[in-house]
């Protein structure tokens, strides 16, 4: 996400579960968002990270049921959007079952179940369960998918020692998140194969230090592309400089890989479908005619991300600097 806490440590984690606990207080009479508009979405969560404080319609909008309905879609021939407004879930099918990306969390997982249903994969025909980091929003809902399915459920070790510690602490407040035991365990140059599918695996700390992303091939009609899903993109958990660094050095492999020679990454399937007004973009797969260049292949704007993420990064090192963290 291209939000940052620079006044704050307040993680979105924290703030999405502050969220839950206070529905029937503060936020009782607060007007809910229209809808999954990126901009104004993006508005409310860069205001968030300049202050601190979430807006009451934020906050109400994170957790309504509702408000966060995303009908699933097809992106491309073999990969499905189910997730909701605010943080993406997303099916890749192939010729031996199905591997989805991130779980999200309660109240939305029998949604993300439907949805899953809804583009033709049950859930027991779910072989792996990739997750990008271990912030609740992106597991929180595996301890449910768990019993529904025979999948390995994948993370870096550092990622399961983030969400296994992360659902402790969520023990004594208002809305505790149970998270599974460690899994399957991965690391950076790992590759899960699946029937006609290869997942690579690449360690991009920064958002957390456990955070993965994930590339894999799409498939346009006869043409086929490189997609990723870069696992964190907010500077909403920086615990200080070393952390900062790290992210910036990630942000830059990504754009070694948009740069490569052979299989180069062409597409950005996103953990928050705001960040990057993919909300936006999927409508024209609509009115999408024969010929017409695919709207999620947009190299040019995940560079353009790319560089936005880094140069904030680079404003938040100083500032870390300059604080001795």
């Amino acid at each position: 996400m291209k939000f940052d806490l620079t006044h704050s440590r307040k993680s979105i984690a924290t703030a999405a579960l502050f969220a839950f606990g206070v529905l029937c207080g503060t936020f009782a009479n607060a007007q809910l968002l229209d809808g999954c508009p990126s901009k104004e979405i993006l508005a409310r969560f860069e205001e968030f990270g300049r202050t601190g404080r979430m807006l009451p319609d934020l906050g109400r909008w994170l957790v309504d049921p509702k408000a966060q309905i995303m009908e699933p879609y097809k992106a491309f021939d073999n990969v499905y959007y189910v997730g909701v407004c605010w943080v993406s879930s997303w099916i890749i099918k192939t010729s031996d079952g199905a591997i989805l990306i991130d779980t999200l969390h309660e109240p939305f997982v029998d949604q993300l179940i439907e949805n899953i249903k809804r583009v033709g994969v049950e859930p027991k025909d779910i072989k792996y369960v990739l997750m990008t980091h271990g912030h609740f929003d992106h597991v929180g809902g595996a301890y449910k998918l768990k019993s529904l399915t025979n999948a390995q459920f994948v993370m870096t070790q550092t990622g399961w020692d983030e969400g296994i510690r992360s659902s402790k602490e969520s023990e004594s407040t208002p809305r505790a998140w149970r998270m599974i035991a460690a899994d399957r365990v991965v690391k950076d140059g790992d590759v899960i194969s699946l029937g006609d599918q290869v997942i690579r695996i690449y360690e991009t700390p920064g958002h957390t230090y456990g955070t993965a992303s994930f590339s894999f091939g799409v498939k346009d009609g006869s043409k086929k592309h490189r997609a990723i899903t870069v696992g964190g993109l907010g500077l909403n958990a920086v615990e200080g400089s070393r952390q900062v660094e790290s992210y910036i050095a990630s942000v830059r492999r990504i754009e070694q890989l948009m740069a490569s020679s052979t299989d180069p990454i062409e597409v950005h399937l996103t953990t928050h479908p705001f960040s990057n007004g993919l909300t936006e973009a999927k409508e024209l797969l609509k009115t999408r005619k024969v010929g017409d260049p695919h709207p999620l292949v947009d190299p040019e704007g995940l560079r353009r991300q790319l560089e936005q993420l880094r140069s904030r990064a680079e404003e938040r090192l100083a500032i870390e600097r300059k604080a001795g963290r």
